[in-house]
């Protein structure tokens, strides 16, 4: 496509998603619920052919030079599949936020003041790689009455375009317009600019991929963002830790999937756990991961020696920096500098511990004796998510249907005015 080209074809899809949202805004729960389901169906009676399309893309993302870590993000199978259908049947049964009442109150002049979810309008998605973003914001938009407009990484797009198609045979089964959510059909970066600037059309961009796209975005945007910036992950053990939860917790935030945005890039230690800390190190070691240590921690063998931009680094790979602190608070400024907000975890027994840990970090997920890989909105019981936002404003930390409505005030009076 010329960028005349392109310039049209965004228009258009603006133009139709704002006249969707103008319905969906009214759309029973019923005929929400119906095309999720429906969608769900079709993507099970599907399988095959995703996973024909998954299969150029793979090849795509390899001839790229992709790496394991985004392969794997990259990559469908019949499992994988069957989890895109069950996120789409568990948004389907959940409450419809569109609606429901926040808060309510009376008062002395009479009025009845209600505050209610309302859907925020349009919604502009970007994101990378994942080819399963495109069933999860697909439903959670249309779950809270919104339209979307996705625009998936050039290496998803015979993937994303084989769900989409799922998504609107589930739309127009249930009677709901198409337009309610829109696939970019193009490769052209130019296509990303232009969702930048669509102000007449989009109501809010949420980027979901690595630091230089989520970079882009905020420096280029003209329409506001939920940030999801790059998930920099620390899990510090501290001296009062179970040795056998520590050892299975930092294993598996570390080593289950490396290239989410829940995997710890960072494992910090407390200085008096050093009695013990090496068998941690081994863990790691022994199942891949080039471990990149302090000076400390560098002296186990094995161990390679730490860069002072390993700290701070999303490696989304078998890697880890390391490193000893003193105590919770060496923790706690440690993350404070090198820290995304995105999620951190302490391992600890002690209370005291875990509860100014988790005073004294803002991050927006924070946990303790839990790995970090549960940052996810499917396992914070909102069955898909949208991305993890690491902003102050509207939502924070997963963003599932709910946190993708505004409000508005319904005001009830009888007669009532003001002296």
């Amino acid at each position: 496509m010329t960028d005349m080209d392109v310039r049209g074809v965004m228009a258009a899809m603006g133009k139709a998603a704002r006249a969707a949202s103008a319905e969906l805004a009214f759309a029973p729960a019923d005929a929400k619920r119906h095309a999720l389901n429906a969608a769900a169906d079709a993507v099970d009676a599907s399988t095959a052919q995703i996973i024909a399309a998954n299969v150029k893309d793979m090849a795509f993302g390899r001839d790229k030079g992709l790496s394991p870590a985004m392969l794997d993000r990259l990559e469908l199978n019949e499992e994988r599949i069957a989890g895109i259908s069950a996120g789409l049947r568990t948004v389907a049964a959940q409450d419809d936020p569109v609606g429901a009442v926040i808060a309510e109150w009376d008062m002395p002049s009479g009025l009845n003041i209600r505050r209610v979810r309302t859907p925020i309008g349009v919604i502009g998605v970007i994101y990378e790689s994942r080819p399963n973003v495109t069933a999860d914001a697909g439903a959670l938009c249309l779950k809270a009455g919104n339209a979307v407009i996705l625009r998936g990484g050039s290496e998803s797009f015979h993937s994303s375009t084989a769900i989409h198609e799922c998504l609107v045979t589930g739309l127009r089964t249930a009677g709901l317009p198409e337009a309610a959510v829109q696939l970019v059909p193009t490769r052209d970066r130019a296509a990303v600019g232009e969702m930048l600037t669509m102000t007449d059309y989009i109501d809010v961009i949420v980027p979901r991929g690595g630091k230089g796209l989520v970079g882009r975005v905020q420096a280029d945007a003209r329409v506001p963002v939920f940030a999801h910036l790059e998930g920099i992950c620390h899990v510090y053990v501290d001296s009062s830790a179970d040795l056998e939860k520590a050892r299975a917790i930092v294993l598996n935030a570390k080593t289950r999937r490396t290239g989410i945005c829940g995997s710890a890039e960072t494992l910090l230690v407390d200085r008096a756990f050093l009695d013990r800390y090496e068998v941690i190190i081994r863990d790691l070691l022994t199942a891949g991961v080039d471990v990149r240590g302090d000076a400390e921690i560098a002296k186990i063998a094995g161990v390679s020696a730490a860069q002072d931009d390993d700290f701070g680094t999303e490696f989304l790979d078998m890697i880890i920096a390391a490193k000893v602190v003193d105590g919770v608070d060496g923790a706690i400024s440690h993350i404070r500098t090198y820290g995304s907000n995105h999620t951190d975890a302490v391992i600890a027994e002690d209370d005291a511990v875990a509860d100014r840990f988790f005073q004294r970090l803002d991050s927006a997920i924070l946990m303790r004796n839990a790995s970090t890989q549960f940052a996810d909105g499917g396992e914070f019981g909102m069955g898909a998510e949208i991305g993890i936002a690491t902003g102050k404003l509207h939502a924070r930390g997963p963003v599932g249907a709910e946190q993708l409505t505004s409000f508005k005030y319904l005001v009830t009076g009888d007669g009532t005015i003001r002296t």
